[in-house]
């Protein structure tokens, strides 16, 4: 059992025991080929909950300030996650994310860019839309419904994949593909409460 394994086990562990969780749309999931997971962000326990249920690995984008912690900087990697500035367009990142999802591997994304405070969806950032054009990647939308209360429901919803042919071909912004992308998740948000 490598790392990022352990860590899957563990978080399953503390998830369901701690709340009654329950797993939608695993199905929607491809197994292999480049997936851009988008969820909504409303825990730090968000990334452990996304990919504990789940057969694939998934990478992060975690912010830089966290790989700059003792533990941590050992040991994010080894999980695959990788840093981000935040509040600049960080081309480091960008371009590590972009290689992933051609290599067919599974990036997690939260395209509010920070956790709401409310529970309320927000406005998502460009970079969503941006990776979901320029990557043939399957794009997942996630609704998170918590809240995060002790032995309440939990609930992870997976939706349907995303047909970005229409946006490819019209050439449309990155941030009206994020748009869309975050349409989605508050549609799932809306049928899954």
């Amino acid at each position: 059992m490598g790392l990022y394994q352990l860590g899957q086990f563990v978080s399953r562990c503390f998830l369901s025991s701690s709340y009654k969780v329950e797993i939608v749309g695993k199905e929607n999931i491809p197994s292999e080929g480049g997936v851009l997971l988008c969820a909504n962000h409303i825990s730090n326990f968000d990334p452990p909950l996304l990919g504990a249920y789940i057969d694939r690995q998934i990478h992060y984008m975690a912010k830089q300030e966290l790989f700059e912690k003792p533990v941590l900087k050992g040991l994010l990697p080894k999980l695959g996650a990788f840093p981000v500035k935040r509040g600049m367009s960080d081309k480091q990142a960008l371009r590590r994310a972009m290689n992933l999802l051609k290599d067919g591997e599974m990036i997690g994304l939260f395209p509010e860019g920070t956790r709401s405070k409310d529970g309320v969806l927000g406005k998502g950032m460009a970079g969503a839309g941006f990776f979901a054009l320029r990557t043939e990647a399957t794009v997942i939308p996630c609704a998170i419904i918590g809240p995060y209360e002790r032995k309440k429901r939990l609930k992870l919803v997976y939706g349907k994949p995303i047909d970005f042919a229409a946006y490819r071909e019209e050439k449309r912004s990155a941030e009206e593909a994020t748009a869309y992308i975050m349409e989605h998740i508050g549609q799932l948000m809306e049928e899954h409460k």
